[in-house]
């Protein structure tokens, strides 16, 4: 999947917009640039590594050779990189800012607005560029694991490596309890779907062959699609025995077939003088 790398997702949306619209849309990202408590709730999703709005007049796009093109829309270009699956994050986006995804896409042409969320995915889905090469550094870590790392980072340079052992002890218990929650874990995302395992798979077997037999090749990936172990599974096709199953039946047969014991419930109370 070009899209995922490691952790992260990558995601790039076109959208068309009315041109005699466009400059109201500028008007709204100064005000927004401006005013940042209105992104409060977009800088608090800490699953964001990066997310900007480029609007694109017609006659700006890079010709690259070609003659120029007549074009009847402006575009809003919209780029982000995000932890999490693509689902994920656009509920996280619509829960965190939907007026602001609502002005962002103001001039955006067939725009549903952010609520219901199913328009809005549908939207998105129709308008996003799949990327076909996406590069990340740290594939493994997400944005909080870097941040995290960085802090143990600091921590553990503070301790002064020519203490003795009991102030070391101190030192390695104070280094603990304040960054106990700095211990990540890198590595791949929890796998999404099956479709996604396959992608992995297949991306591991391509990296692998362009770097040859002497290459490292990318990291050991083992993804459970299930919390139930594979010798468990396997274990089920054995089951009790024959004899054991026809008791079971006999026993369920026995029950459906007696008599109804409704006559053995307690009687109901009686309703209270007046009571309609």
């Amino acid at each position: 999947m070009s899209n995922v790398a490691g952790k992260a997702y990558g995601m790039n949306v076109v959208t068309p917009m009315r041109p005699h619209l466009t400059w109201l849309n500028r008007l709204l990202f100064m005000a927004a640039r401006s005013l940042p408590a209105t992104l409060t709730g977009l800088l608090g999703l800490s699953l964001i590594h990066f997310a900007r709005w480029v609007i694109i007049k017609r006659d700006q796009w890079p010709q690259r050779g070609q003659p120029p093109q007549k074009l009847a829309n402006d575009y809003m270009l919209f780029c982000s990189n995000f932890n999490g699956t693509w689902d994920q994050y656009i509920d996280a986006f619509a829960d965190g800012i939907p007026g602001g995804l609502d002005l962002f896409w103001y001039s955006s042409t067939k725009y549903p607005n952010s609520i219901p969320i199913t328009p809005f995915k549908d939207y998105i889905r129709a308008n996003q560029i799949d990327t076909n090469y996406y590069y990340n550094a740290t594939p493994g870590s997400a944005q909080r694991d870097i941040k995290a790392a960085l802090k143990l980072a600091a921590l553990l340079r503070d301790v002064d490596p020519d203490l003795g052992d009991a102030a070391l002890a101190v030192a390695y218990d104070r280094v603990m309890a304040q960054g106990q929650g700095c211990l990540g874990a890198p590595g791949y995302a929890p796998v999404a779907s099956c479709d996604t395992a396959v992608a992995d798979t297949h991306r591991c077997a391509a990296v692998s062959a362009r770097w040859g037999d002497h290459g490292a090749g990318p990291p050991p990936a083992e993804h459970m699609l299930h919390a139930v172990a594979p010798a468990a599974v396997a274990g089920l096709s054995t089951g009790p025995s024959a004899a054991e199953k026809q008791a079971v039946q006999a026993a369920v047969a026995d029950v459906v077939a007696a008599p109804s014991r409704v006559d053995e419930a307690p009687p109901l109370p009686a309703p209270a003088s007046g009571a309609r």
